[in-house]
């Protein structure tokens, strides 16, 4: 089972950027969450927002071409 949170290695690995780049990119998109009344974790972020955010809908395995 795939886990509901993305963290930052990940997100530096499918984005190809700097870990500090994707600490940033996170806390962005948390920054977002918060705004519409989530509840977030430092350091990580939802992956389905994730994919929304950056890719405009939900990315499945056959698109991440795994």
């Amino acid at each position: 089972m795939e886990n509901k949170f993305i963290r930052a290695d990940e997100v530096a690995q499918e984005l190809d950027v700097s870990k500090p780049r994707a600490y940033k990119l996170i806390r962005q998109l948390n920054d977002e969450l918060k705004a519409k009344g989530y509840i977030t974790i430092a350091g990580r972020v939802n992956r389905q927002y994730f994919n929304e955010r950056l890719y405009g809908a939900e990315r499945n395995e056959v698109d991440a071409g795994i």
